[in-house]
């Protein structure tokens, strides 16, 4: 397998931003794309016509084409794991037996909220999603983004073993209208399993008599979930090509399908397959998550860049940045190649945010003044969501606009405390609305992304042992009988005695 030649890359020469713009007046056309109701903007990068000829390169020599076809004819991309990664086939671009029988497995979701919403399961009133990683972070995200006005179906999503956040949830729901959802790939997921052990038990000690009878497992190994005691009609499978942090688009987007509506869920998966298609289709140059991917590593490469920080200028949008923490650092965070040979270059960065207007009085003291260089990606919708006075989103947008400017202008003054080096990179995704079809072809934007920075870092994206290690200590701690450092060992003392 070819290693990846940063050389062309590190030999670029930055001009600075503004300088850049002086001397290309179509640079906003040139370094922009629309699709799927999302404008992206790439011009207040240090991305150039040369660099991108040199990226381009490194694309073609890292065989980013071919195994772009691979990923969508279900190919064993992933390969430590040996097995295909589909996510995609759930929104209908795959492999023809992947995407058949990915609509199967919707059908029978399907099947199972028309029973839900005739009142089968009794009167279902509310959902407790219990699950961990993706099998909760995508959900979320959906249900808070989409779900603000909706009146179907109160919906909970608990991902920590914390018992204070079960208790929360619990405490807003009747026990009698509840139905469960337990969220695990493998349906051995410690914190889900714990979690769901104890919804059950609130449901019997609050007089439901078949609690067993309001639940739905959403699994790849659904023999775990029926030897675990759910009626095979409940068990809602998905394939186990679909990676955890890929699986929204699956079974395991039951509440976000339910607490929305059908038509919702099945525009999210258009809206995505959209995006798809745009990255399966369009040229590098205009390709949406390969530029953003090119960008990505011109500042991790050839800047030292270690994080990236991503602001979302809508309040419906404020899970983005943990959503994207997931996907970006689980997928690339990675040190090995995917043959398994040490890196000797960075991988990904790391991934932080928050939202915005709220993030310019906390951490943007930092990014326009700090000793950190850190790119910035601004992420607004043009169409509010409240029924205020507009001056709200037109002060959020303004804000995020010039945000934006200021970091690349900079500002001069004689004192050293009030002036703005500026020179740093933002780029800009705005959205014209936000509904299905726009955060599908967003959450499908990133992923794409995701996948071509792995392919041009050389390494898998699709394992993620570096999760196992802490888990495993962790069982072991319960069951006693291993020696730990002393100070590990001195704190399990104090915690338990």
């Amino acid at each position: 397998m070819a290693l990846p030649d940063w050389s062309a890359i590190k030999a670029l020469k930055p001009e600075p931003l503004t300088k850049l713009f002086q001397n290309d007046k179509g640079r906003v056309a040139t370094l922009g794309a629309d699709v799927a109701g999302i404008h992206f903007d790439w011009s207040k990068t240090h991305l150039t016509a040369e660099a991108i000829s040199a990226f381009a390169a490194l694309a073609g020599s890292m065989d980013l084409a071919a195994k772009r076809d691979a990923l969508f004819a279900g190919e064993a991309v992933n390969v430590t794991e040996g097995r295909a990664a589909e996510h995609s086939a759930e929104r209908g671009e795959g492999a023809p037996e992947s995407v058949a029988l990915a609509s199967a497995y919707r059908n029978r979701m399907r099947a199972v909220i028309d029973a839900i919403e005739a009142e089968a399961f009794g009167p279902v009133r509310s959902i407790l999603h219990v699950g961990i990683g993706g099998s909760a972070l995508g959900p979320d995200l959906l249900v808070d983004a989409l779900g603000r006005d909706a009146d179907r179906y109160q919906v909970a999503i608990v991902s920590n073993v914390d018992g204070v956040a079960l208790e929360e949830a619990m405490d807003r729901f009747d026990p009698h209208t509840t139905l469960l959802a337990i969220a695990s790939k493998t349906f051995t997921t410690t914190e889900t399993m714990l979690n769901a052990e104890s919804a059950l038990l609130w449901m019997r000690e609050g007089g439901v008599e078949d609690p067993y009878g309001q639940v739905i497992a959403l699994t790849a190994a659904p023999e775990k979930a029926l030897e675990w005691g759910v009626d095979e009609t409940r068990i809602l499978p998905f394939s186990e090509s679909v990676g955890g942090r890929y699986s929204l688009w699956s079974s395991i987007g039951f509440p976000a399908a339910l607490a929305l509506g059908w038509d919702a869920f099945e525009e999210l998966l258009e809206g995505a397959a959209e995006m798809d298609r745009h990255f399966r289709l369009t040229p590098l140059e205009k390709n949406a998550p390969v530029l953003a991917a090119f960008a990505d590593l011109y500042y991790t490469q050839a800047r030292g860049c270690e994080t990236r920080g991503v602001f979302a200028y809508d309040e419906r949008l404020r899970l983005l940045p943990s959503y994207l923490q997931q996907l970006e650092m689980e997928s690339n965070g990675k040190r090995v190649t995917a043959e398994g040979e040490t890196v000797t270059w960075p991988t990904a960065p790391i991934t932080w945010g928050g939202v915005g207007t709220d993030a310019q009085h906390a951490v943007f003291q930092l990014l326009h003044q700090g000793t950190h260089l850190v790119p910035v990606e601004f992420v607004g919708v043009i169409e509010p969501g409240d029924g205020l006075a507009e001056d709200h989103h037109r002060q959020l947008l303004l804000n995020m606009f010039a945000q934006g400017a200021a970091l690349m202008a900079g500002k001069h003054a004689d004192d050293p405390a009030r002036a703005y080096p500026g020179d740093r990179p933002s780029s800009t995704l705005l959205l014209d609305r936000l509904d299905p079809r726009t955060l599908g072809a967003l959450i499908a934007f990133y992923e794409q992304r995701t996948f071509v920075n792995a392919v041009l870092l050389g390494i898998n994206p699709f394992d993620q042992f570096g999760v196992e290690l802490g888990k495993q200590m962790a069982r072991a701690a319960d069951q006693g009988g291993m020696d730990f450092d002393a100070s590990t060992d001195d704190l399990i003392r104090r915690a338990f005695g």
